[in-house]
């Protein structure tokens, strides 16, 4: 009778197992839950680092958003930096592009902006506060926020230009121009 109750235990044990394994398979291991997605962008009013002035997101209600966390240290906003230049070139009257330094000295900042180019506001954060509300797990990372104020998605690592300009034509519910291949380099 003892062997029953081990073998009845052996197979729930199993099933519960393969149920566990099963829901895990076809998703990214990497992938990290999302939960903003489709809630209001939490609010912020940052410094900008080239003019001082300060920026909100309720002052920009009405327009397409784009939030890039990046900053000097990191490789990869290195790599996706000249994408986001092009990006604020050719969607710039389509959506408002900003930067936000993550977790860097404004000196470094201007230096990297210096060398690499700044068509779009960059803003401090002081205490990485704005990226606590947001949920910035690393840099890079970009938000997109519809005009009603509303996350519609995020884009962690850098991004390319074909992903960017989908996120702009999703955020504007139109089409958007092709992304060319220079801008890539």
């Amino acid at each position: 009778m003892g062997n029953w109750r081990y073998t009845l235990a052996f197979v729930a044990l199993s099933l519960g197992l393969l149920v566990v394994l099963f829901k895990g398979f076809g998703r990214n291991p990497h992938e990290v839950p999302f939960m903003l997605k489709g809630q209001p962008a939490p609010n912020f009013v940052l410094r900008s680092l080239d003019s001082g002035e300060k920026v909100s997101l309720e002052d920009l209600k009405g327009r397409p958003v784009v939030i890039n966390f990046w900053a000097s240290w990191c490789g990869p906003c290195q790599m996706e930096h000249p994408v986001l230049e092009w990006g604020a070139r050719e969607f710039g009257s389509q959506a408002v592009f900003l930067g936000v330094v993550f977790e860097d000295t404004e000196d470094n900042a201007r230096q990297f902006l210096a060398r690499h180019g700044a068509s779009f506001p960059q803003l401090m954060d002081p205490r990485s506060r704005m990226a606590v509300d947001y949920g910035v797990a690393g840099v890079p990372e970009t938000y997109f926020i519809t005009p009603s104020g509303t996350i519609l998605d995020k884009h962690v690592g850098p991004i390319d230009p074909q992903t960017l300009a989908t996120r702009i034509r999703q955020l504007n519910g139109s089409a958007a121009p092709s992304a060319p291949a220079e801008a890539a380099r």
